[in-house]
């Protein structure tokens, strides 16, 4: 190994290496000797930034939550009809994801088999039951119709929402096209759910 290599080593670098081999290979295919071979260091450098492999995913996992929970903080989320804010959320996931692609592909492939995983999970269900609620909000306005299921239309959305990593490669210098994909699941997500006046 030449002392070159560990010079430009960081631990974000490792993260952002370590996220790609536990979207190749699974976070459970994943050792800890599979990591070192991708970050061309030694075990014992990893091992000298984080306590192991479990505190890159909680790290990387953490990273894509963050950048969700972010979102309803923001004042399109917290300001205006309700039915604006659903839009707000939804359009902002979309750009979430698609900036921190990677990180949330990642998050939404744990299955819950170590305790990050788990918490994970229930930080995934929080962020969905908090955009049920406003979607709950915005049929009570009477702006979404009442006679949709609000259960599953949250599932139907998230699917949708969530479905993009399966598919979604980003060109490079590609916001417009982020922002017209966020157009689109927004226009496809609230058009047939929207009260007519």
């Amino acid at each position: 190994m030449t002392t070159a290599k560990r010079d430009t080593y960081t631990p974000e670098t490792l993260l952002t290496v370590a996220v790609r081999v536990f979207n190749e290979r699974g976070y459970d295919g994943t050792s800890m000797e599979h990591l070192s071979k991708a970050a061309g260091i030694s075990k014992s450098s990893i091992y000298h930034h984080v306590s192991g492999k479990e505190e890159l995913l909680r790290r990387a996992v953490s990273r894509a939550l963050d950048g969700l929970f972010a979102i309803l903080d923001e004042p399109g989320a917290m300001r205006g009809r309700t039915i604006e804010r659903v839009e707000y959320v939804t359009r902002r996931t979309v750009e979430v994801l698609t900036t921190e692609l990677p990180y949330v592909t990642l998050l939404l492939r744990v299955r819950g088999n170590t305790k990050t995983e788990r918490w994970a999970l229930e930080r995934r269900r929080e962020f969905d039951q908090r955009v049920s609620e406003l979607l709950k909000a915005a049929v009570a306005d009477g702006d979404l119709r009442a006679d949709v299921d609000i259960r599953l239309a949250t599932r139907l959305l998230f699917g949708m929402v969530n479905s993009l990593v399966e598919w979604y490669r980003p060109h490079p210098g590609g916001s417009a096209e982020a922002e017209q994909l966020a157009d689109t699941v927004v226009q496809l997500a609230f058009e047939g759910m929207r009260v007519t006046r």
